[in-house]
């Protein structure tokens, strides 16, 4: 198709009325078949035999420029070789650039010059620090993975490897470059080779079903069809790279479907390209229809009007516009240099004889083309400006391909999700598709490797790296936590007992639940207060004791939430003086049961002397002592709210802190002073005479109380976090169910289940009995 872009575009200009007016151009196509030694085998026929040519002159002029090459490798054979200058559509390599050594050489394709700095900035830009490389061994591939890597350098951007391949290579040398790839760790690598020496590498690659790699392309292979069939599509789909802008000729696909060896006999390539697209072979000049050969020949009914071959699909042209601009850079050119004016400027008259062209610098620079060429500049039909810089280079303007799916076009795949790259604007990371890999962790020397290869080792807990390949990482602040990926940190998880996870919610419920029994316990006290079981039992210690007892299932309700300063103060606080006022009235009442039963001794007074003021000062003033201790406690070091972490290392656990440990233990240690006390003289008193002797009941509920807290103590410490409050919270409802139940429920039972008991000969009847 390039060779027909270059014929399109001269007839073109033979048959523009003001482009090089009653001047024809002509052409010579010769094959190079990809070989350097056979591009200039080529070359030479073409300015060493113009006797060769077909012409209607007497006397053909010289070859004033040669379209190629395709391959950089070929056109610096080129270049170095002969005179006549030459404008190439397809060699990239930055080395053709300098013109102290290729003074006549141009290119319509921009320099990969600049090609490695957008493919550089593509690396930064996605934050790829951990790259491999693919070279061709030429001159186009050794070139652009040297500048490439002098590029990325800059920017800490270490290369794993370079591996070489070529499509002439034996098997051994590509499998070398795949074991390469399989033994390396990198997740990203740039192929900077052409089509024809890659296919080897990708067949292999497939092959041995190596996946997961972000490929990056140069443009030599991006658009290539093969890369896009399903089964190299597997490995390589996703492949993200840049190519030179496309364009549409519209007028192209009529001069490519009128192709056709009856009419264009001695055209070059004509028969083989209609033996492709026709599945035919066309008879040569006196060759019967009838006659073997090893295709079908023609009927001379064929047409290629109605094929829909992507061969003429005219509206996505790159290297094909290429070719186009070249022949028209060069034909502005020759006009400048024969009517001594830039085109469309009137009147155009001849200044220069054809005869007296010459190609490049001679002893009148005003003859030579390529100066001309130099100093073009103009705008084709497309609107594109055409010209070239200092070195013979055009203004660099890419398209970015990302290969995300595959679409089914004329029996034929082919990549789509084409995005404009407009500098210095990027296309956002969601829009394109590449292969995932981990993108933050801890640089590792490898020994025996260059200074920039590495292992990615992740970041230890609580640490990130915010960028690959880090040299160290960087611990999080206390509250915060790295997230799996260890690239950022997160806020840590807190913690407490709040009122809607289940371990509150069942605490809140069976504190509200105590609460409710001591209430009705007390209004059952009151309601029946001149029975004789609630007379026997002292029935205003025991509503002091409901009322404490009250207090006291409440108290864990401020153990439960987000702990601030008040609920830490008050916890704890509430906490030792209700606790200390149950534990009074049951020590009066202990007392109240032995002196009792002491005073039935005769001459022993002490029931007097024990009355209901001395119940009441013994209550206060055993309660008064805890509030002064609570008192200093708040003053001198008073509880509040912490954050601990020593629990867990992703979690907060707020709590509160005691302030004080001694204060702390001072007020459990004078509850359980004055619960000793009492569980001794309720001891003592057990085996008194009465049908209703409360010690009994008062020594079983001071053993649950001790026991309690006495194991509370060890669970206390060892508890990690939240479990803490609700050891202790348990601690709390357990000792007060355990005193409700205890001194209250026989009472109750006998109250309001056997009424009949409740009478003063049955509370005395047990001692009669003795006497008697």
């Amino acid at each position: 198709r390039w060779t027909q872009v270059m014929i399109f575009a001269i007839e073109e200009i033979n048959n523009h009325p003001t482009l090089l007016p009653n001047i024809s151009l002509g052409y010579r196509i010769l094959n190079s078949c990809g070989s350097p030694p056979n591009a200039l085998r080529a070359a030479l026929m073409l300015v060493s035999s113009p006797e060769e040519m077909e012409s209607s002159s007497l006397c053909p002029p010289p070859i004033s420029a040669i379209i190629a090459e395709a391959g950089s490798s070929r056109s610096l054979v080129l270049a170095e070789a002969f005179g006549p200058f030459q404008v190439s559509y397809f060699s990239t390599c930055a080395c053709l650039s300098d013109k102290t050594k290729y003074p006549t050489f141009f290119r319509t394709i921009p320099s990969d010059f600049y090609q490695v700095k957008a493919l550089a900035a593509l690396v930064k830009r996605f934050g790829w620090q951990w790259i491999g490389a693919i070279q061709s061994d030429n001159d186009y591939g050794r070139n652009g993975i040297l500048a490439f890597t002098k590029e990325v350098k800059k920017f800490g951007v270490c290369v794993a490897f370079v591996g070489t391949v070529l499509q002439t290579y034996k098997m051994d040398k590509i499998l070398h470059v795949v074991e390469m790839i399989k033994q390396s760790t990198v997740k990203v690598i740039l192929a900077f080779v052409p089509k024809g020496d890659l296919y080897p590498l990708m067949k292999e690659v497939v092959k041995q079903n190596i996946t997961g790699i972000q490929w990056i392309a140069s443009e030599a292979w991006i658009t290539a069809a093969r890369p896009s069939t399903p089964e190299i599509y597997r490995s390589f789909g996703g492949a993200i790279g840049f190519v030179v802008r496309k364009m549409a000729i519209p007028k192209l696909r009529p001069f490519l479907a009128g192709i056709s060896p009856y009419t264009n006999t001695g055209a070059a390539f004509v028969r083989d390209f209609w033996e492709v697209m026709v599945g035919c072979r066309p008879p040569l000049p006196g060759e019967l229809p009838g006659t073997q050969a090893k295709s079908e020949m023609c009927t001379g009914a064929e047409s290629l009007m109605n094929s829909q071959d992507a061969f003429f699909n005219v509206t996505e042209l790159r290297v094909s516009y290429n070719v186009y601009k070249a022949v028209y850079a060069i034909a502005h050119a020759l006009h400048h240099l024969l009517f001594c004016q830039p085109f469309e400027e009137k009147p155009v008259r001849p200044c220069l004889n054809i005869s007296e062209i010459q190609p490049k610098e001679h002893n009148t620079s005003s003859f030579q083309v390529t100066g001309h060429l130099q100093r073009v500049h103009f705008t084709n039909q497309f609107g594109e400006t055409v010209f070239f810089d200092q070195n013979g280079d055009p203004p660099a303007s890419y398209d970015i391909i990302n290969c995300v799916c595959l679409v089914r076009i004329h029996n034929d795949y082919k990549p789509s999700g084409i995005l404009s790259m407009v500098r210095p604007t990027w296309p956002g990371c969601d829009i394109i598709t590449w292969w995932k890999f981990r993108s933050s962790a801890l640089r590792a020397r490898i020994q025996g490797k260059p200074i920039c290869c590495f292992d990615c080792i992740p970041c230890a807990d609580g640490t990130i790296a915010n960028s690959t390949g880090a040299a160290e990482c960087t611990p999080c602040p206390q509250e915060y936590w790295s997230n799996e990926r260890r690239d950022k940190c997160i806020l840590k998880t807190v913690e407490f007992l709040s009122y809607h996870e289940p371990m509150g919610i069942a605490l809140t419920a069976v504190s509200l639940i105590g609460a409710f029994l001591s209430l009705a316990t007390m209004l059952v006290f009151i309601h029946s207060r001149d029975t004789p079981v609630i007379k026997a039992s002292n029935s205003e210690l025991s509503c002091f004791l409901l009322f404490s007892l009250f207090m006291c299932f409440l108290c864990p309700l401020t153990f439960i939430g987000r702990p601030t300063v008040w609920t830490c103060m008050l916890r704890h606080t509430a906490f030792g003086v209700t606790f200390a006022l149950c534990i009074s009235c049951v020590l009066g009442k202990t007392i109240v049961v032995v002196t009792a039963f002491r005073a039935t001794v005769p001459g022993n007074k002490m029931a007097i002397k024990f009355g209901p003021v001395q119940q009441r000062i013994i209550v206060c003033s055993c309660t008064l002592f805890q509030i002064i201790i609570c008192i200093l406690w708040l003053k001198l070091n008073s509880p509040f709210p912490d954050m601990v972490f020593r629990y867990s290392k992703k979690k907060i656990v707020l709590e509160c802190n005691t302030g004080s440990e001694a204060a702390f233990y001072a007020v459990l240690g004078y509850i359980g002073i004055l619960a000793a006390i009492c569980l001794v003289l309720a001891f003592l008193a057990r085996k008194l005479p009465d049908n209703f002797n409360e010690a009994k009941f008062i020594t079983f509920s001071m053993l649950i109380f001790c026991a309690v807290w006495i194991t509370f103590i060890p669970a206390y410490v060892s508890s990690p976090g939240k479990f803490t409050v609700a050891v202790e919270i348990f601690a709390i409802l357990s000792s007060a169910f355990g005193l409700l139940i205890s001194i209250f429920a026989p009472k109750c039972y006998i109250i309001l289940i056997k009424p009949e008991k409740n009478t003063k000969k049955h509370v005395m009847g047990k001692d009669q009995n003795k006497r008697s």
